[in-house]
């Protein structure tokens, strides 16, 4: 048994597997099934175990991946954002280097206790705060080409996998996280051997491009459902889960429906007075713009918070404008790194700062994005029945290693 967080796992008597499938929403599991697209999941579906389950807010990849890998929320974990203000120096940065941490993870902990670990992510963004303080195999399919014994506990990755490194914005990166996994498992039992524990997160640049049902989607789908039925067959467990789900945010034109936040304060309250902080930035921006539907805002001493957001409210495509503190306690955030408000958009929306800042041209489609509380609704998936589950639990995917080290096994 291992301790993580206050919760306490099993250590694996079988090879188990959880994959984070980035912007899963659960309808492209449905129509990729109903399509006769996905048939070892269909099997799944019915005959393992079937969750939906609500991830964190901020509904965007680093908040999620470490909640599920330490099976707590961002409270506890500290990661509330790919993108954060720091206050302490007055500068923005990105929340990829380690020292934002502030809990260890499951994965550390096994390797830990002697279990052989493995992590593999689409992008190198991931890497350092998934692989913190792990013994064990950790690398990047983005950064594959470049791996070390030393940095990432393997070398000649891509001639053990067999593919080419592909580009960042494609679907064959994340195929490339699966094809890795197999390969991995596919390797004998013993030092460098086979992984007791693999943990596998991919790319949302599909969801990004493609709705639910669509053929770029299907396509996409059916070659995951490829490389998971390959690792059942190998007598792994697998828990299936997403950090966030997926939805278009366009008007009636097809032109995005974007809210410049940035704009209107500076429109009421003077050039730069507040900051708007854009919690999805990333490295990664060509598609979606930097634009999500979650936002947080950063005042100046003396201006009244709780005034500015009920001045915020009835703007239009506003679904929760919030102070820090009851933004920190709804939503789980650790409230010293999320700014004074905390503004998070309707479905169908999505919010800037200002228009001069988003270079909206590389979007070649429709802009579907994710960040608020109606990207929240995520699969929670594995290929053994568990019975005795309680239907009317709020189930987390930060839940997954629970259920497949716990009971799955």
């Amino acid at each position: 048994m291992i301790t993580v967080n206050q919760r306490t796992y099993r250590v694996p008597t079988h090879p188990t597997v959880v994959v984070c499938v980035d912007g899963c929403e659960p309808d492209y599991i449905a129509q990729a099934v109903a399509h006769g697209r996905m048939p070892w999941l269909k099997q799944v579906l019915a005959e393992g175990t079937a969750l939906l389950a609500d991830c964190v807010i901020p509904s965007f990849t680093n908040p999620n991946n470490l909640s599920i890998v330490t099976g707590a929320p961002p409270s506890v974990h500290g990661i509330c954002g790919n993108f954060l203000f720091d206050a302490a120096s007055s500068t923005e940065v990105m929340m990829n280097d380690p020292k934002w941490l502030r809990a260890p993870s499951v994965l550390a902990a096994l390797a830990e206790a002697g279990r052989t670990v493995a992590v593999v992510t689409a992008k190198d963004k991931l890497r350092r705060l998934l692989g913190h303080d792990m013994k064990g195999i950790c690398f990047s399919a983005e950064k594959a080409d470049t791996a070390t014994w030393a940095e990432n506990g393997i070398a000649q990755v891509v001639d053990l996998v067999g593919m080419s490194v592909p580009n960042v914005y494609s679907a064959e990166l994340s195929e490339f996280v699966f094809a890795a996994g197999v390969r991995l498992m596919s390797r004998p039992v013993g030092q460098h051997g086979r992984p007791d524990v693999m943990y596998l997160s991919t790319t949302d640049y599909v969801q990004h491009k493609h709705a639910p049902g669509t053929e770029g989607a299907d396509a996409f789908y059916a070659m995951m459902d490829h490389y998971l039925g390959q690792l059942d067959a190998m007598g792994c467990v697998i828990a299936l889960t997403a950090d966030h789900g997926m939805n278009p945010k366009t008007r009636m034109d097809g032109q995005p429906d974007v809210i410049y936040l940035q704009d209107v304060l500076d429109a009421w309250l003077g050039a730069a007075v507040a900051r708007v902080i854009l919690p999805i930035t990333d490295p990664y921006v060509v598609h979606h713009g930097a634009l999500g539907s979650f936002a947080t805002v950063y005042l100046p001493a003396g201006l009244d918070a709780a005034a500015l957001v009920e001045r915020i409210k009835p703007l239009r495509g506003m679904e929760a404008v919030l102070t820090r503190a009851d933004a920190a306690a709804r939503f789980e955030l650790p409230a010293d790194r999320i700014g004074d408000i905390v503004v998070v958009a309707e479905r169908f929306t999505v919010i800037g700062t200002a228009a001069s800042r988003h270079d909206l041209s590389a979007l070649d489609a429709p802009l579907r994005s994710h960040g608020g509380v109606s990207e929240q609704r995520v699969p929670l998936i594995l290929n053994r029945r568990i019975n005795g589950l309680d239907p009317q639990r709020r189930w987390r995917n930060f839940d997954a290693f629970d259920l497949a080290l716990n009971h799955a096994q």
